[in-house]
């Protein structure tokens, strides 16, 4: 069986309608950082477990770490914000030097959408879902973990 995986970031106190209801067919979401009113995860409501971290913008939402791990079978997800391997833009090596065992590195902070699949770990992310800084349109992921263990990158866009 298939585990959906939602990912999204920097939603800045509102995540688009789309999103909501996409987000919430899977059975995992993951939110990069950036959420500012905690009151906005209420509205996602994944099948298994939500995983939300502190971006820079969240220092007041302490019951969120800044780095997470999701371990699955085939693999370990690690979810950061980006924002401590550079300013403006988040350096992939940094981020593939500070978790070389990790599958996927997700982070957020820039707002725009990024798949690196060049090299281990992959490094992504998924743009901006809400309505501050996101270029022209909400954005997210949906990552698809097949039980032959490919894992698959599906962007999504919502003008």
């Amino acid at each position: 069986m298939n585990t959906k995986i939602g990912i999204l970031s920097d939603t800045h106190g509102f995540i688009r309608p789309e999103i909501i209801k996409l987000m919430n067919q899977c059975d995992i979401i993951i939110h990069a950082g950036d959420i500012i009113d905690a009151q906005t995860l209420q509205a996602l409501k994944p099948k298994q477990k939500l995983i939300a971290i502190q971006g820079n913008n969240d220092v007041h939402i302490t019951h969120l770490n800044l780095i997470e791990k999701l371990n699955l079978p085939n693999g370990e997800i690690v979810i950061e914000h980006g924002h401590e391997h550079g300013v403006h833009q988040p350096s992939h090596d940094s981020l593939r030097a500070a978790h070389p065992n990790a599958k996927i590195i997700i982070y957020g902070h820039t707002h725009k959408q990024i798949i690196d699949q060049e090299k281990t770990p992959w490094v992504i992310n998924p743009g901006a879902a809400g309505q501050v800084r996101n270029y022209g349109a909400a954005k997210c992921f949906v990552l698809e973990v097949s039980h032959s263990q490919e894992w698959k990158i599906t962007p999504y866009t919502f003008a």
